[in-house]
């Protein structure tokens, strides 16, 4: 039963595409930390986690779906919510060895990846709890802590939540603040911050966009669509499920490539779409110069400085929105002058302010496709070759993390219902560039994307 002083809040057209999109396998936000020392002190994450929550509302919020409106809600309780699931030994193993027996029966040789992996893929998979939203009269959680006993001394915290309530930047200050009440014992209490979706708070002079517009572009977005090149497709008939390769360089590799991204004006993330274009293209065994081929690439922007008031990147929630843009690759391309005009591109569709004007006509665009996937190619529910986000994540609190016993981490979110052939979280940590790569599987197979990732370092990192 609702308690009476909960709040409501009817979610807006972005979080309600989320809500639709999740139960189908896109949008379960994972962030996973690794700890090789002794159990960690379960009342100590749990205080943290209430003061998490007591801060940012939207993590002791529920989602409830009005078959009467319509509508999707978020329902804030008054009191901390989230409790801590764990797993002995005994029963991760049971886990991992289901992961490791699923894993190898789709390949034709043995692979092995760590348990933070491994967790991590399981735990994106896990959606259960809002797979029966539209259906059901009950509320669904938003957030779920669960910690793994991986071995003597070891373990995987993983934090799971609903993509309407997390954006990457909600992830990022989420582990920041977490390790910092972690690290000084609890920490002050912080002010409660407002609860508002991102519709509310854009500004209505760059979300103006006329009616013939607005149908026009509608219809190019759909056309357009259709003549997009896909990455070969392995499986379109199975279930699928998201897995991950991970894309990592050393601080030497990392320099230089951020030097050339310096010493051209471009971010980093044009500069990984640049690389994902040249190897997707050479993976379908396109001769140079003959066949161009248009890839869709879809790029994320975080709005929060943007909006009115402007919200800090402390304030929790779903604050990013997508402009869609299309490239041609004939094949042979330098990498660097691809990077520069890609950049430019998504400098103009920004200066148009595409992010907000378009954001409805992608919603609905993104609705209609989860209903219908026959639109699709193959039924693939594929909306792009890419998924990057505008600005690259800088975490240097590797001495932090050290010193309350993480010695890696990994966070990304499922795409496997509908989304890009590969999503880039991309950070920089402690000045070395570290990327989850999450792909569909078995869409796409392992083998296909770790070469498809090991082909977007190599161009990155060739000379001129």
């Amino acid at each position: 039963m609702e308690d009476s002083r909960s709040r409501r809040r009817v979610a807006t057209g972005t979080e309600t595409a989320w809500c639709r999109a999740v139960p189908g396998g896109t949008g379960t936000a994972v962030l996973a930390l690794s700890s090789s020392t002794a159990p960690p002190n379960l009342q100590l994450l749990q205080n943290a986690l209430n003061k998490l929550q007591n801060a940012h509302p939207v993590l002791k919020s529920k989602l409830q779906f009005s078959p009467i409106s319509s509508t999707v809600s978020f329902v804030t309780s008054p009191t901390p919510s989230v409790q801590v699931n764990t797993f002995k030994a005994p029963e991760t193993s049971k886990i991992i060895n289901g992961q490791n027996t699923l894993l190898n029966n789709n390949h034709h040789h043995a692979i092995s990846i760590s348990p933070l992996q491994i967790l991590l893929e399981h735990e994106l998979n896990e959606n259960t709890a809002w797979c029966n939203l539209h259906h059901s009269d009950a509320a669904a959680d938003m957030f779920f802590v669960t910690l793994y006993e991986v071995g003597s001394s070891k373990w995987v915290a993983v934090f799971r939540l609903h993509v309407a309530a997390c954006d990457r930047t909600t992830a990022v200050s989420l582990l920041k603040e977490l390790l910092d009440l972690m690290n000084d014992g609890g920490g002050r209490d912080k002010k409660e911050e407002m609860e508002l979706g991102m519709e509310n708070l854009v500004p209505r002079k760059l979300a103006k966009k006329p009616l013939l517009t607005r149908g026009l572009d509608m219809i190019s977005y759909s056309m357009n669509s259709l003549r997009l090149t896909n990455l070969k497709f392995k499986d379109a008939k199975s279930p699928r499920r998201s897995q991950v390769a991970r894309l990592q360089m050393n601080h030497n590799q990392t320099q230089k490539i951020l030097y050339e991204c310096k010493r051209r004006g471009i971010k980093l993330s044009s500069a990984m779409v640049a690389a994902g274009l040249v190897a997707a293209h050479s993976s379908g065994g396109h001769s140079i110069h003959r066949h161009q081929r248009k890839y869709g690439v879809i790029t994320l922007i975080d709005c929060r400085r943007f909006l009115e008031p402007p919200l800090s990147t402390h304030h929790f929630g779903f604050y990013h929105a997508a402009i869609l843009n299309s490239y041609t690759v004939r094949g042979g391309e330098d990498l660097w002058e691809l990077a520069g005009k890609i950049s430019s591109t998504l400098e103009a569709s920004k200066n148009s302010n595409k992010h907000f004007t378009d954001m409805s006509d992608l919603n609905f665009l993104l609705c209609r496709a989860i209903e219908n996937p026959s639109l699709t190619s193959s039924g693939a529910m594929r909306t792009s070759l890419m998924t990057v986000f505008e600005d690259t994540v800088i975490d240097n609190s590797g001495r932090m993390q050290e010193e309350i016993g993480v010695n890696d981490y990994m966070g990304c979110a499922s795409i496997h219902g509908i989304g890009p052939s590969i999503a880039v979280f991309d950070t920089i940590r402690d000045g070395q560039l570290d990327c989850v790569c999450v792909y569909p599987a078995p869409l796409h197979s392992r083998e296909q994307m770790e070469a498809l990732v090991e082909n977007m370092k190599r161009s990155l990192l060739l000379k001129e």
